[in-house]
């Protein structure tokens, strides 16, 4: 066991956890943070998907212990009081979601490509290299949020709604 201080949504958090425990289950099991969601296990569904110090990574695939005094971001510290994140009001604008167990994920994926994109970062589908912020179509959202799988198929209302969100 070991004494490990996570900032997660701002505030400081110190577990007692073993040193192998994942950040996704330091959230869920230490936190009583559930947004994020264990899907696969292996970081292949992107439903545990949190932003750490603003950019978004598989949490399942993540030790606690290698987070310590990063800015970690869940789904549950996105809205502003009531008042939603943009891509959370997008998702539910375009009825974005089915099940809802990719949707936490899906939506912290979309909120950190959606930075990457204002800071020029190119995918695998970027025509030219950028010097701002590249410019979202459907192919641009759909590389840039291929990690983060739904079984429900949602991607038809997915993708409108983090271009809705990128406006």
């Amino acid at each position: 066991m070991s004494r490990v201080t996570l900032r997660v949504n701002g505030a400081d958090h110190d577990i007692d956890c073993d040193v192998r425990t994942t950040l996704l289950d330091a959230l869920r099991e230490h936190l009583d943070l559930i947004g994020a969601k264990k899907g696969c296990d292996h970081g292949q569904c992107g439903a545990c998907t949190v932003l750490v110090d603003g950019r978004r990574i598989n949490s399942c695939l993540a030790l606690a212990i290698g987070y310590q005094g990063r800015d970690i971001t869940t789904v549950e510290d996105l809205a502003d009081g009531d008042v939603l994140h943009p891509v959370q009001q997008a998702f539910i604008d375009n009825d974005a979601f089915q099940c809802g167990y990719c949707t936490s994920g899906q939506i912290c994926s979309a909120v950190g490509m959606l930075e990457e994109a204002k800071q020029g970062w190119p995918s695998a589908v970027t025509d030219d290299p950028p010097e701002a912020d590249v410019e979202l179509d459907r192919d641009e959202v759909r590389e840039r949020m291929s990690g983060n799988l739904c079984r429900c198929g949602a991607y038809a209302n997915i993708i409108p709604a983090v271009l809705e969100a990128g406006r």
